[in-house]
């Protein structure tokens, strides 16, 4: 397709009315800006997918296995490949690309590793890809492993690792000389403190990389087109845009944002936003799981720049077609842990709802924390509260049967519980620090939400300054208290410093696995009837800063008032029981601490 100055407008508005599918014809302002030469201009469409969390089959829509189809079924590679090969041959040039977060969200990654996802990356035919994340869940070693079984160019600029598997498979961009495109790769810098990469492995600013590769293209090469495939989120792929030159596009991932026209898009596919020479970038992702797969066509002027683009999402539901080799190959791989999966644990009444977790209390938060809490206090009293990352939080569980493949594919991160105690003074300022994004005593930012169990109570004003946005803390029914020490119930990941939650530190035992202990408490709960309790919540009202004394330029607590039950400043850690049902998983599924 080619578009001259006359017709250009009228030709997509033609197009658009002759797809099959409802799409966006939109005009960049270049369009009317510059004289359009058919034979100069260049057309390529692309499609793209990211975070799709090993759902190498059909899910449900809350991201578990799909067994009630008459709900909807969404996603799955067999279908994915079915509308990628069908639409591909309608274009002379295009490229199909995989912006990252293939491991980790289901028994496939959980039994296999990265095993069958490679195999079922090599069956799609990818042009190329970039890590994500959680490609590091298992650190740099099994990275290797699976990129050598990669039959694709994988890239990311700043990616520095000393394995010799991982340095030697991914470069920071790919040429493609046929289409005189440059490609380049980034993943987020954050990755050491949401994932498990080995200490010597740098993730370095993503601009700085970003920007090197366009200015290295430039300077060896006569490309003029350059886009970038990134997992490093939505609002980071804007600034991205902002801060650099010489970049048009960018296919993004990380942040499971969904753009379109559709209900509870968040943004315009694609997003337009000027680069630091006042030129437009646009900007696309395709939410999550391979619900969508994103599908661009642009066209560039001779000098690099986007003139026009027509585009938008593509669901997959179960209208859509499988390739049937692929869903036949998909099929037998559950087989070794499909009866494991399945076995009932007990039944819920009440949806317990996933999709909330990373902006307020949610019931699945509310279900996880209290069994961790629960758990500890079967084994020792001092113990206050328990705490987690949302960003663990996978999926939602559905009313009806629970069973061991959703609490697996709920939280599937294999982590275990610890206790670890806190001064109330540091505790202030690790709620702080969460509720304001950005951790109070190193400056860096926080990469999740939270939940709590019962215990505890946060009440914060989000419409307050950063630094103070916590309102009020209660613990056991007391104000918290500068003075005393709590012992705080948690994961060995957010206890090391992931998410910048607490300042790191080594000094626990880690206990049972995260999935044995909420199947222990699904089995002792069922059936499951619980609704949110207000434990954490957002309030128009300012703290207290002249009850007990204290001021709030430090952090402290609003009173130091109060007479809690004093606590022991031992850290009292038992083995708890129940480590056959983790051990034998562990041993089963392979499942990998973070």
């Amino acid at each position: 397709m080619r578009f001259s100055t006359a017709s250009g407008a009228i030709a997509l508005s033609a197009l658009a009315a002759s797809q099959a599918q409802a799409e966006d014809v939109l005009y960049s302002r270049h369009l009317a800006k510059r004289d359009l030469d058919a034979d100069k201009n260049y057309n390529i469409t692309f499609f793209h997918v990211n975070d799709v969390h090993a759902h190498l089959d059909e899910f449900s829509s809350s991201g578990t296995d799909c067994t009630r189809p008459e709900r909807g079924c969404y996603g799955g590679y067999a279908r994915i490949k079915t509308v990628v090969e069908e639409k591909r041959p309608n274009y002379n040039d295009s490229l199909w690309l995989n912006v990252g977060d293939e491991f980790q969200g289901t028994l496939f990654y959980s039994f296999y590793g990265g095993e069958k996802i490679a195999e079922t990356l090599n069956q799609m035919n990818f042009s190329a890809m970039t890590l994500g994340n959680h490609e590091f869940d298992g650190g740099d070693e099994e990275l290797g492993q699976f990129l050598e079984n990669l039959t694709f160019p994988i890239i990311s600029a700043n990616i520095h690792s000393q394995n010799e598997k991982v340095n030697k498979s991914v470069k920071p961009y790919h040429i493609f000389e046929e289409y005189g495109l440059a490609l380049i790769g980034v993943t987020t810098d954050e990755t050491p403190s949401i994932a498990n990469p080995d200490e010597t492995t740098v993730f370095s600013d993503v601009v700085e990389a970003v920007q090197g590769a366009i200015d290295e293209i430039k300077s060896t090469t006569n490309i003029t087109r350059i886009a970038a495939i990134t997992h490093i989120g939505y609002e980071k792929d804007q600034e991205l845009a902002r801060a650099t030159k010489g970049l048009q596009l960018i296919m993004g991932g990380h942040s499971h944002t969904l753009l379109g026209d559709m209900e509870d898009a968040e943004g315009k596919y694609p997003t337009i936003v000027d680069n630091a020479d006042g030129d437009e970038v646009f900007i696309v992702t395709a939410y999550r799981w391979g619900e969508y797969i994103g599908s661009i066509e642009v066209t560039y002027d001779p000098q690099g720049k986007i003139l026009s683009y027509q585009g938008a999402p593509i669901h997959i539901t179960n209208t859509t077609e499988q390739d049937t080799d692929l869903q036949a190959q998909i099929k037998s791989w559950r087989g070794p842990f499909e009866e494991f999966a399945a076995e009932v644990l007990g039944t819920s009444e009440v949806e317990l709802d996933q999709t909330t977790c990373q902006r307020q209390e949610c019931l699945l938060g509310d279900f996880m924390a209290d069994a961790m809490l629960a758990y500890r206090k079967n084994n020792t009293e001092d113990v206050d509260f328990a705490i987690i990352n949302a960003g663990g939080i996978r999926a939602t569980i559905d009313q009806g049967d629970i069973t061991r493949g959703e609490v697996l594919t709920s939280f599937p991160f294999g982590n275990s519980i610890v206790q670890i105690e806190i001064d109330g003074k540091e505790l202030w300022e690790v709620l702080e620090g969460i509720v304001t994004g950005v951790n109070v005593a190193n400056g860096k930012e926080v990469t999740s939400f939270f939940q709590v169990s019962t215990g505890i109570k946060v009440e914060y004003n989000p419409e307050n300054n950063n630094g103070s946005k916590l309102v009020a803390v209660t613990i056991g029914g007391h104000p918290l208290d500068n003075g005393t020490t709590y012992q705080v119930v948690t994961l060995d990941f957010i206890a090391g410093g992931g998410d910048n939650f607490f300042t790191p530190t080594a000094d626990f035992v880690s206990l049972d696995t995260q999935d044995e202990v909420l199947t222990q408490y699904v089995l002792a709960k069922t059936p499951v009837n619980i609704e949110l309790d207000g434990r954490i919540e957002a309030v128009d009202h300012q703290r207290n800063t002249t009850a007990g004394g204290n001021g709030t330029t430090n952090g402290t607590s609003p009173s130091g008032t109060g007479s809690p039950t004093p606590k022991s400043t031992g850290a009292a850690v038992q083995l708890g029981s129940g480590l056959v049902g983790a051990t034998m998983f562990a041993a089963i599924a392979g499942l990998l601490m973070l």
